[in-house]
């Protein structure tokens, strides 16, 4: 009997996934439990188990996302043929397929093979949530240009599109008519521009009109302008008076354009919603590491011995134990309160930045954290996170002292209300009370903190806690149950 094999949920704030591999292909008989393909979410990438054994019929590509509980595929008995599927709306005329030239990359196969099999099955490519968005606004899809894999519709792109009337139509080509948007009787007051793109095209007498709007962005921006009066210059040499001198020096074509998708986008919008969505301050703290980096040196005998952040991140949890109110979230009903501290530890990759977490901090002695944050660390430099090892966390810590960076103003990781930075370790001059000149070990703490949630004061109570705790290394081998 066939078996639908549905996009599951792999966590719980995972809404849809993207299909980036499929590891066997269509057709091949496996058991329960193989993994058979790689998706990517907006938090990390995984491979997919086979949730049911038989044979793998696909009915979804590399670069189509599905929302959680959505058919991707089937797993047949032998001999069963498909059920068949009920075809995805789409354009009603199949346009010429494309090939990628032999010189394109693996993207760029991927990307154009996608458009091809949707030129093949006169499928709209379309992801299921932006499907479900146009549905309720009543969009018309074929009037939306995609920006996803091989054109692909996404969610991003119906942004700012309220109703159907107010659709964005697809850029034309060079050679055909420019939409009505563009002709507008408003002149170029019609046309969405950037302010920048206005002034520019006001100093230099260019119509916005004439101009195609930036893809992504949905407006004519000021590169645009400048590319389009560079364009007028190549083309006729009676234009080169309409610019200034200075414009080829003053704007140039950029080397590259790295897209906002995948984890730099997911990190894009997290930490510009983050920034919109809280009333978020910092302050900074000098913490004192002369025990620790006296408590660091005894461990060395004993194995590798807790690096910095380890004692900070130990420090945090148990200090979140006498200011529960840094342990928090806010939610409808109010500020939330958590029972438990589960400290998420900042790690850069060359991608980007991803957060696993260090769950139940408070009750791991320092051998135990040192040994869990090694290895979530390990975990995420080699892309083999599971989404659980990435939620459920509290609070944070980054750090940036490696780079010789003081001090800084992290961005808090959403539902968060506080996240911690962590500043260079360095020799700081001192006076003790009998006016002797000295040498001490510090560093600067850096806690950016939700106003709504709590206010100054208890911001700077915490902080000074940890640091007391940073005097007190063997305080931070004492287990507790949580943040209570």
């Amino acid at each position: 009997m066939a078996t639908e094999f549905l996009m599951p949920k792999l966590g719980l704030t995972m809404e849809e996934g993207t299909i980036t591999e499929w590891l066997v292909e269509d057709g091949v008989t496996v058991g329960q439990g193989t993994a058979v393909l790689r998706i990517e979410t907006d938090k990390t990438e995984t491979d997919v188990e086979a949730s049911a054994a038989g044979r793998l019929h696909t009915i979804a590509a590399v670069g189509d996302t599905f929302a959680c509980g959505e058919q991707i595929g089937w797993f047949l008995a032998d001999g069963e043929e498909a059920p068949s599927t009920p075809a995805l709306a789409g354009p009603t005329t199949t346009p010429t397929p494309t090939t990628a030239p032999p010189s394109a990359g693996p993207s760029a196969r991927t990307d154009t093979a996608a458009a091809a099999a949707s030129a093949s099955t006169g499928r709209l490519l379309a992801s299921p949530n932006a499907r479900r968005v146009a549905a309720e606004r009543g969009l018309d899809l074929r009037a939306v240009r995609g920006t996803g894999p091989g054109g692909r519709i996404v969610s991003e792109d119906l942004e700012g599109i309220g109703s159907a009337s107010s659709a964005v139509p697809p850029a034309p080509s060079r050679s055909g008519d420019r939409p009505a948007l563009a002709r507008s009787a408003h002149g170029a007051a019609g046309v969405p521009a950037t302010a920048a793109a206005r002034q520019l095209a006001d100093l230099l007498g260019v119509d916005l009109s004439t101009i195609d709007p930036d893809p992504l962005d949905r407006r004519v921006t000021r590169e645009a302008v400048a590319l389009h009066v560079r364009t007028l210059l190549a083309a006729s040499a009676s234009t080169v008076q309409a610019a200034p001198a200075v414009l080829p020096a003053a704007l140039q074509t950029p080397t590259e354009v790295i897209p906002l998708s995948g984890m730099r986008g997911t990190i894009a919008k997290r930490m510009h919603g983050s920034l919109m969505a809280m009333a978020q301050l910092t302050l900074t703290m000098e913490a004192d590491l002369d025990a620790v980096v006296a408590d660091r040196e005894a461990r060395k005998s004993e194995g590798p011995p807790p690096t910095y952040t380890d004692y900070i991140i130990a420090a945090v949890a148990r200090a979140l134990g006498d200011h529960p109110i840094v342990n928090s979230q806010i939610t409808d009903d109010g500020v939330a309160l958590l029972p438990n501290a589960h400290v998420g530890m900042a790690v850069a990759l060359d991608g980007g930045l991803i957060v696993p977490v260090i769950r139940d901090t408070a009750s791991r002695d320092l051998a135990d954290l040192t040994a869990e944050s090694k290895r979530l660390a390990g975990a995420a430099r080699a892309g083999s996170l599971q989404l659980a090892e990435l939620e459920g966390g509290t609070i944070s810590v980054s750090t940036l002292g490696m780079f010789g960076v003081d001090m800084f103003t992290p961005v808090i990781n959403p539902p968060n209300t506080a996240i911690l930075g962590v500043g260079r370790l360095r020799d700081d001059v001192v006076l003790d009370a009998d006016g002797n000149v000295g040498t001490t070990k510090r560093l600067t703490l850096s806690l950016t903190w939700d106003h709504r949630a709590f206010d100054g004061a208890p911001a700077a109570a915490f902080c000074q806690a940890v640091a007391a705790l940073l005097n007190d290394p063997p305080a931070l081998d004492k287990r507790t149950a949580g943040t209570a």
